[in-house]
């Protein structure tokens, strides 16, 4: 799975050794494990936990700030216009 995910590997190969394989000693024993661990560990990560309500109020908090700050922005654009438009009716009636 991490080879067909990497860019830079094409193709790997495993020799075959006849008897029993040896457990990886060193740093690869903290790369690789077991396949039922392995199956476990994905299956675990792949699903989705239900958010507390802290973390959907602090979403909530977020969207309605995000709105708010958008309501200001069109806010103060629509009063610039305004005030322009203004100033060009005034030039046009002198």
């Amino acid at each position: 799975l991490a080879l067909s995910l990497s860019p830079e590997a094409e193709s790997a190969a495993v020799r075959r050794r006849a008897g029993r394989a040896k457990s990886p000693q060193g740093p690869a024993r903290r790369i690789f494990m077991k396949e039922s661990e392995a199956s476990n560990f994905f299956r675990k990560r792949s699903r989705r936990t239900a958010k507390s309500q802290d973390e959907i109020n602090a979403e909530q908090r977020l969207v309605l700030a995000a709105d708010k700050r958008r309501r200001e922005l069109y806010e103060e654009k629509r009063n610039e216009f305004e005030s322009y438009a203004e100033e060009e009716n005034d030039e046009q009636h002198e």
